[in-house]
């Protein structure tokens, strides 16, 4: 990890790049990242269940803070090479959150598991997740 790699950074220049990228980064540490979204209209079901399309599409952005962490700098030209997800339960509540944990660097890839939470139950995931990224050829 990046001294000068820190949420600040990374969200001001993914918000630059991606305006309209409602996650954010929260936290940053050795191996893993915390991102978050607060659910808008668009991002619900009837009964206020957080979408599927919201929990994964924040597990990919937990992944891709992941990989910048990773490899320490910020790379946005890092892609998804696969990600998938499971659903445990309903999402219902105000902030959905997530933990990417780093599982394998190398020199193309980077891999990454990510557990989907809703306000401060953490112990009770929403959802679980397995991603791959590939880094651009140097």
């Amino acid at each position: 990890m990046s001294d000068l790699l820190t949420p600040d950074a990374i969200n001001t220049v993914v918000h630059a790049a991606f305006p309209r990228l409602p996650s954010s980064c929260v936290e940053l540490g050795d191996g893993w990242v915390t991102a978050s979204i607060t659910p808008d209209a668009s991002s619900l079901r009837p009964g206020g269940f957080i979408s599927g399309p919201a929990q994964f599409g924040l597990a990919d952005a937990a992944l891709w803070f992941m990989v910048f962490n990773a490899i320490g700098r910020i790379e946005l030209m890092s892609l998804t090479s696969e990600l998938s997800i499971r659903y445990l339960r309903p999402a219902v509540g105000d902030v959905l959150w997530a933990k990417a944990t780093l599982d394998s660097v190398g020199r193309r890839n980077v891999i990454g598991t990510v557990r989907l939470w809703v306000d401060d139950r953490e112990s009770k995931p929403t959802a679980v997740a397995q991603g791959t990224y590939v880094l651009p050829s140097a």
